[in-house]
C-alpha cells in the first residue's frame, strides 16, 4: 500500500545570506518591498524602498547583522534549520518538513516545490508568528496561496493563523526564564512584541468601531481576536498569570518603530525611561513575538534597550531567550500539525 506523506512548510520572516552591505540591501529592498510591510501604492513604495531605505539603511543595517553573525551564519537561520530537522524527527516518516525564509533563502517557492513534488496529500503552513499579522502571517499567507494558484493541482493546505496564548508557548518563555528568576529578584518585567503601525491595525477592524487602541486590547473577543495589538495583550496575561506576578509590577510595549508615524503604543522607549524615573533599577525583558533570537531580541532589546535602561539610572537587565530549538518549542509544533492534520490519537500521546 502507498504511503501517503503530508507537507509540513515552517516559515520565518527572513535574514540576509550575509552579513554584507550588498546582501542586506538585497534583503531589505524585498522584505520592504511587500506590500503588507509598506502598504503604500507600488510606485511611492518602489521609490521610498529603492531610493531611500535601501540604499541609507543597508550600511548601518550590515554593522548590526555583522555583531550578530556567528562563524556558523544567522541565527535565525540556524535555528530554523535545527527546527526543520527536531521537527522532521518528532513527527515521523508519514511527514516531510522543509523550512522556508519569506525574504531570502530558503525561498518559499522552492520548498513549496519540493513538496509539491514529493507528491505529499496535504501541505500544512506554520508561519512562525505568534500572534497574527497583516505584515507577517498575512504576508506568508499571500505567498502561499500566490503560488499554488499557478499549480495544475493543489493539495489541501492548512494553515496556523496563531499561537500567541497557547500552553506550551507560554510554558516554553516561563522555562527560560527560570535561571534568571532564580539568580535575581527583578522589580519589574516588560514584555516587548515588535511594533506595527497603528493604521495597520485600523485596517483590520472591519467593524469600523472597535478597534481604540487602548484599553479594547485588554479582552480577546469576537470582533478583535485576529488583532495583533489584542492579540499581544493577551500572551502576556496568560505570562503573567503562568509567572504569577502582581498588578503594577508589568508593561506591555511595543519595540521597532520607524519613522514618524503612529505605531502601536506604548512604545519600548518610552516605558523604559519611565521606569527609570520612577527609580526601578532592576528589569526583567521578554520579546515574545519572536520565537528565535534575533536582530531585534538578542541587539535591540537585550543591548542597546539595556544600554538605554542604564544611561537613565537603571542598575539591572536581562532578557530572557527565545524559544530557539527548545523541546517546548518542538513539542508545541508538533501539536500544531497533528491538530491539523487530524490526527487525534496522535495528538493525546503527544
Amino acid at each position: 500500500m502507498t504511503d501517503f506523506k503530508t507537507g509540513v512548510l515552517i516559515v520565518n520572516l527572513g535574514t540576509p545570506d550575509s552579513p554584507s552591505t550588498p546582501d542586506v540591501r538585497k534583503y531589505l529592498r524585498e522584505f520592504l518591498m511587500d506590500g503588507r510591510v509598506i502598504d503604500f501604492p507600488v510606485v511611492p513604495r518602489w521609490m521610498l524602498v529603492n531610493l531611500i531605505i535601501a540604499p541609507f539603511r543597508s550600511p548601518s543595517s550590515a554593522k548590526l547583522y555583522k555583531e550578530l553573525w556567528t562563524e556558523n551564519g544567522s541565527p535565525l537561520k540556524i535555528y530554523g534549520e535545527a527546527n526543520e530537522v527536531q521537527l522532521q524527527e518528532a513527527l515521523g516518516d508519514e511527514y516531510i518538513v522543509k523550512l522556508a525564509m519569506r525574504y531570502q533563502s530558503p525561498s518559499v517557492e522552492s520548498s513549496l516545490t519540493f513538496l509539491r513534488d514529493a507528491g505529499v496529500k496535504q501541505i500544512i503552513v506554520i508561519p512562525f508568528f505568534p500572534q497574527y499579522a497583516s505584515a507577517t502571517t498575512g504576508s506568508v499567507y499571500e505567498e502561499v496561496m500566490r503560488l499554488v494558484t499557478k499549480w495544475q493541482v493543489i493539495p489541501e493546505i492548512d494553515f496556523v493563523s496563531y499561537f500567541h496564548d497557547r500552553p506550551r508557548f507560554i510554558q516554553g518563555f516561563v522555562d527560560n526564564a527560570q535561571e534568571q528568576l532564580q539568580s535575581f529578584d527583578y522589580e519589574h518585567f516588560i514584555f516587548s512584541y515588535h511594533g506595527v503601525p497603528a493604521r495597520h491595525i485600523r485596517k483590520g477592524d472591519y467593524t469600523k468601531n472597535t478597534c481604540k487602541l487602548g484599553s479594547c486590547c485588554d479582552t480577546l473577543t469576537p470582533q478583535n481576536q485576529l488583532c495583533y495589538r489584542a492579540q499581544c495583550f493577551a500572551t502576556t496575561r496568560a505570562l503573567v498569570e503562568k509567572l504569577g506576578l502582581k498588578e503594577g509590577t508589568y508593561t506591555t510595549c511595543f519595540q521597532s518603530r520607524l519613522g514618524r508615524e503612529t505605531w502601536v503604543q506604548p512604545y519600548t522607549e518610552d516605558v523604559i525611561k519611565d521606569l527609570a524615573a520612577k527609580g526601578v533599577k532592576s528589569v526583567l525583558a521578554f520579546s515574545p513575538a519572536f520565537v528565535a533570537d534575533c536582530l531585534e531580541t538578542t541587539l535591540e532589546v537585550g543591548d542597546e534597550y539595556k544600554e538605554l535602561f542604564e544611561e537613565k539610572g537603571g542598575e539591572h537587565w536581562d532578557l530572557v531567550p527565545s524559544l530557539n530549538d527548545s523541546e517546548n518549542w518542538i513539542a508545541l509544533l508538533k501539536e500544531l500539525v497533528l491538530e491539523k492534520a487530524g490526527k487525534a490519537k496522535e495528538l493525546a500521546s503527544a
